[in-house]
């Protein structure tokens, strides 16, 4: 089979139902957060585990969840949702955190920028590091291996999906630091982007006191 994604979908990929996606306003809010605040902001919740970590040193993104269920170690689905991209979508797949198989690597990492993503998540495997990371695209995932992908299917695009024990809609608010993930379901996301301004500035006044401390 080809591997250029096409507009006319695999007959085994489902595509969900037209999401809403933030609009950009909203998301710069996020920009200006850490990963961490924000989960604190969301009282400690919605932050998959530690185990999906940043692919290179630097990796930061803030985007709107397009969403992809794979098949363990098949990218089927991953090459579908190309044809769905649109200007700040990141993108969050579940892989079944398979470490065997890589379902996605530096191909479909620029695919996935000339449609305008900002990053993807990766709950499995991928492959082809030293690329990705000449990219400076950003990319976080649970293992990377150079073992290629099956393309059979089945799949989903645009449903919810299930990410290191986080369960993530198309559309939710996704941010992606050098500490982890964070997701945003949308319908909180404004009273969440107000909240994190007065934890950052008690965060700063922390700091400020931890600097004034006396020292013995």
């Amino acid at each position: 089979m080809s591997y250029a994604p096409t507009s006319a979908g695999s007959p085994n990929i489902e595509v969900g139902p037209k999401w809403r996606r933030p609009d950009g306003e909203l998301l710069a809010q996020f920009q200006r957060h850490s990963v961490a605040n924000i989960g604190d902001a969301l009282g400690r919740l919605g932050m998959p585990d530690g185990g999906i970590t940043p692919l290179w040193d630097g990796c930061r993104a803030v985007g709107s969840a397009l969403t992809v269920l794979t098949v363990a170690g098949d990218d089927l689905a991953v090459i579908d949702a190309v044809a769905h991209i649109e200007p700040g979508d990141f993108l969050v797949i579940n892989g079944f955190g398979y470490p065997g198989r890589a379902v996605m690597g530096d191909i479909l990492t620029q695919y996935f920028s000339s449609r305008g993503a900002v990053g993807a998540i990766v709950d499995g495997a991928v492959r082809d590091r030293d690329e990705i990371r000449q990219q400076q695209f950003p990319v976080w995932s649970r293992s990377v291996t150079p073992a290629g992908p099956w393309k059979h299917g089945p799949g989903a695009v645009g449903t919810p999906v299930a990410i290191g024990g986080v369960v993530i809609n198309p559309g939710d608010v996704v941010v992606a630091d050098a500490d982890g993930v964070v997701a945003v379901p949308l319908k909180k996301a404004y009273d969440i982007a107000a909240e994190l301004a007065q934890i950052a500035e008690s965060e700063q006044g922390m700091r400020t006191q931890a600097k004034q401390a006396p020292t013995k």
